[in-house]
Order: structure tokens, then sequence, then C-alpha cells
């Protein structure tokens, strides 16, 4: 049974810092992009960032292509996102997302593109 299973989320201050992880399980994500989507109340789910198998491409939503980052580490399985002067309307639930690299290539990328998904974990940014 695949698994992405998030963490890190919680309250921050704005302009403040927080780290996201991802452990994914269940199969081999050899050749599985990575990434996250959110979802703010009120509004549709989002693209936020992806990255590639080898780390080679990494693509970022404009909102947060300048304070975001995205990393990960295939000996554990595990995709990070490193959110640095976080503002309010960061606030979301932030979803962990894997999709096979044949599939499409670029970003951003839709909803339905997503293999698997995780079951989200909630970031508010405090003003």
């Amino acid at each position: 049974q695949v698994q992405l299973v998030e963490s890190g989320g919680g309250l921050v201050q704005a302009g403040g810092s927080l780290r996201l992880s991802c452990a994914a399980s269940g199969r081999s994500f050899r050749w599985y992009v990575m990434g996250w989507f959110r979802q703010a109340p009120g509004k549709e789910r989002e693209f936020v960032a992806t990255i590639s198998w080898s780390g080679s491409r990494r693509y970022s939503s404009d909102s947060v292509e300048d304070r975001f980052a995205i990393d990960r580490d295939n000996a554990k399985n595990t995709v990070y996102l490193e959110m640095n002067s976080v503002k309010p309307e960061d606030t979301a639930v932030y979803y962990c997302i894997a999709y096979h690299a044949t599939k499409v290539t670029g970003a951003p990328i839709g909803e339905k593109v997503v293999d698997y998904w995780g079951q989200g974990t909630q970031v508010t940014v405090s003003s």
C-alpha cells in the first residue's frame, strides 16, 4: 500500500520559517516526480512545487519561488519543502504528491496528473 505521510506543519508567525517533510512508502519511487500542492480555505487546490527523481529539475509556483525551496532524499524516500519568509496567504493544507515522470514534463501540473496524494498537513501563518 502506497503512503505519503506529511509532517512539519503548524503555526508560524509571518516572516518566519517552516520545513515540511513527506515520507513515501509502499513502492519504489524511482523515476517519480514528487512535490507539493496546497489548498487555502475557500480556494481550489493549487500547485506549489515539484522536484524530479535526480533533483535536477525543480519547479515552483510564481507565488512561492523566491521563498520556498524543494528538495528530496531518495535514500530516505522523503521530499522536503523549506518555507521561508512565510506570509498569511501561505496558510493552507499542504499535500505531498507523486507522479511518474513519463506522464508530463515541466510545471505547473494539474491535479489529474498526480498518482499519489498524502493526507495533508495544516500550515497556519499568523500576522
